[in-house]
Order: C-alpha cells, then structure tokens, then sequence
C-alpha cells in the first residue's frame, strides 16, 4: 500500500511515492519543461540511480498520466495498481485564511484555491491543475491537500497585519500569510525529536535557504511570525527577489526609470536577489561563493547582504520569541553552505549563540548539532523532507475503512 506526493509548478510535476507502512520511498522523479522543447522525465527507484529520458507531454493531465504509467511499471502490479495508492497529498501553495489545515479535497476546497490565483498567481493554478488530473486518472482515490500557508494560520494579528488602511485587510485580506510552511514545521517537529524535547517547551527559529527563502519564529511548535509576507517576495534576499525594501523605491523606478507595471514586478521577483547583486549571471549560491573565492568585489557584497538579513531576523525573532532555544537551518544552502551558517552566526555571542568551526563543516547529511560547547542555543542542521510532511499529513487525514466516502475528512469552510 502507498501514498503518493505530487507537486504541480507551471512547467513540471514533482512526484514521490512513499510505503504507507513506513514512508521509506518507493521511487521518486519530475517531469520538467512542460510545454517546451526538450521535455523530460527523471526518476529513480528507492536508492537506485537516476533514469533520464526525452518524453512527448504538453500539459499536467499528460505529465500526471506519464507518472501513473510510470508507476504501475515500477509496482509490476498493473490490475491492483489503482488500489495499491490509497490516498494523494497535494502541495498547494495558497489557501488565504480559509483554509488552515491539511483538507480532505472537495469541490468547496477546490474553489478555494481558485479563489487564491490572485495571491499566488504563479503557484496556486498548477496546484489546481495537478489536482484535476489526479481525480481523473487515479478516479476514486481521496486526495488530501497541504497548504504552505497553513502552518503559519497561528500568526497573531498584530504580526500580521501591515500598517495599511484597515479596509484592506477588511476588504481584500491584504495581510501577512508566509510560506514554506511545510518546510518549517517538519524541521521543526524533527529538531524536537532530535534533542528529544517536548516540541510545546521550544523556541524555535527555523531558517529555511534555498533558492526562496525564509526564517520563522515557532513558540512551542506554532508559528508567531515569519519573514515572507502577503507574496513570497518579502523577507530575506534570496535567489532573483529582492526581499524588504523601501516601497517608495517602486514609485521611483516608475516615474524616474519609466518602467512599466510588469517591468518593475520582474525586476523585483526574477532580476534582484543574488542575481542582481551578485552580477554574476547567475542566482546560484555556489557560482558566487566560487566567485567571491576568486576576488570578486561585488560577488563578497551579496554574500554579505545575503547573510547580514539573515543575522538580522534571527536577531529581531529572538526577541520576539522571548529567548531561543535553537536555530535550525535548512534546505538547499541552509543545509550545504557551511560559510553561509558561519557568517550568520559570527558575532552572536553575546545572545548565546556560538558555533562550533569543526562540526559546521562536516559534510554529513542528516540531522546533527554544530554549536559550540559554550553555546547557550542549540544550532542544528536538518535536512528538510516537505514531501514526507505531505506523505504524513494526507494519511492522518484517510478514514479508517475499506470504502471511501469523499466527505469523510472533509471540513465545512466558508468561500471567500
């Protein structure tokens, strides 16, 4: 018996089919460059080695379909294949505040998430979409979606709201949400796990960096505060966005560069960041770590950047928190730039946090401790797994029978 993950992007479909009985994965892959030249699927069964391949498919309904022939090849178990997956757990990006929990998917949960396009225009239609196949190719399997907005429902108001006319929180919901949701809740539960805490005893500051990035502040396994806002543009600088910025620079780049509507929205989300600062030609940590190595002047000002904002909301979240009891770092260079984590750390340690040089640079892969005996915080490295989340959260969500009724373990939510 499985359960399988799906995460559906405007050009690619994620895929991971997981053991029920234990979550170890079966096999795992993508179908990428959807719709352009070149399409392709990789995969890999369990450990194995990855399998490349040229594929003819257009749209996510093909992409979904490819997959589920995929996996009746690899299960070897064609006429039993469709009772064999016995339930799917979606990524869905944006729920807005209606939805702030992993749901059952229904025709109600559904019209939610159409009713999220306009907040996240580039995110939540190919969710839908990857939602749709599923129901039509694997037809009466429940489906379960996980929103990366959920985790971060506990955010108080006053942390939410920004200082804009109330009416538009009234009006148009205009607030906080933060993302990566699933990403902080799993390292976070994991680290409680790992020092063998009770997760409701910790202050938590998780700091998720990778290409988008974010730090959130967890008080006893809730979320009070997270650095992505009402997009995933706010917060730190990552890959291409730009993070905080002075809003008035908006009006500036329009009246004095004449940039159009459009032009401003790519340069802040795909031409700022690392890219932009770096100059480079490239949004990748390594090639301007690689560059900064070399000399590059302007290569060691992104770094510095990059790493200062981080300094800076772990700073401002401890406070905020009322003390920290650990810091965990994750995702792509949170769990592989060891300079990144050294940077960030260096100076701390007044407020307690002191890292140890030898264990920050250990090339393990798995969840471990490299502060400093003399560290009052525990800085942690934990590898994230936001599809095992999903995997987690879509079975505690599957009645208990032989039969499924699509209402069971569905919620009553009211529309936007």
């Amino acid at each position: 018996m499985h359960v399988l993950v799906i995460n559906a992007g405007s050009s690619s479909v994620k895929f991971t089919l997981f053991r029920k009985s234990d979550l170890l994965v079966v096999t795992d892959g993508i179908v990428e460059r959807i719709g352009l030249k070149e399409t392709r699927l990789s995969y890999r069964k369990g450990g194995g080695s990855r399998i490349s391949q040229n594929v003819q498919v257009t749209d996510t309904r093909q992409a979904v379909g490819l997959i589920a022939e995929l996996l009746k090849d690899i299960d070897q178990k064609e006429s039993r294949f469709q009772t064999e997956i016995t339930g799917i757990g979606h990524r869905v990006v944006h729920g807005g505040e209606w939805i702030n929990r992993p749901v059952v998917i229904d025709s109600n949960v559904k019209q939610i998430v159409k009713d999220c396009f306009d907040l996240a225009p580039l995110h939540n239609p190919p969710n839908l979409y990857g939602i749709e196949a599923c129901e039509d190719i694997f037809a009466g399997v429940p489906q379960v979606a996980v929103f990366d907005t959920a985790f971060h429902a506990t955010i108080p108001e006053h942390a939410y709201l920004y200082g804009l006319p109330f009416k538009f929180y009234r009006e148009d919901k205009i607030r906080r949400y933060g993302f990566h949701g699933t990403s902080h809740q799993y390292v976070c539960r994991t680290a409680a796990e790992f020092l063998n805490r009770p997760i409701e005893e910790l202050k938590t500051i998780s700091c998720h960096l990778g290409n988008g990035c974010s730090i959130t502040a967890v008080d006893g396994g809730r979320s009070i505060d997270t650095s992505m806002g009402f997009t995933p543009l706010e917060g730190l600088v990552m890959g291409t966005r730009c993070g905080d910025i002075d809003p008035a620079i908006v009006f500036y780049l329009m009246s004095q560069k004449q940039l159009e509507l459009r032009q401003v929205s790519d340069l802040l989300n795909k031409e700022s960041g690392l890219l932009g600062l770096a100059e480079t030609g490239s949004s990748d940590l390594r090639d301007i770590l690689e560059a900064q190595k070399g000399g590059n002047r302007q290569a060691d000002i992104a770094v510095e950047v990059f790493t200062y904002r981080i300094k800076k909301y772990i700073g401002a979240y401890a406070f905020a928190l009322g003390g920290v009891d650990t810091i965990v770092f994750t995702a792509g260079i949170g769990e592989n730039a060891a300079f990144v984590r050294e940077m960030v750390c260096r100076g701390l340690d007044r407020l307690g946090i002191v890292l140890d040089p030898n264990k920050n640079i250990s090339d393990q892969h798995h969840a471990r401790e490299i502060q400093h005996i003399r560290s009052k915080v525990k800085i942690l490295v934990i590898p994230t797994n936001e599809e095992k989340e999903i995997a987690g959260q879509t079975l505690a969500l599957l009645p208990r029978g032989n039969g499924y009724d699509p209402r069971d373990g569905s919620v009553q939510l009211s529309t936007p």
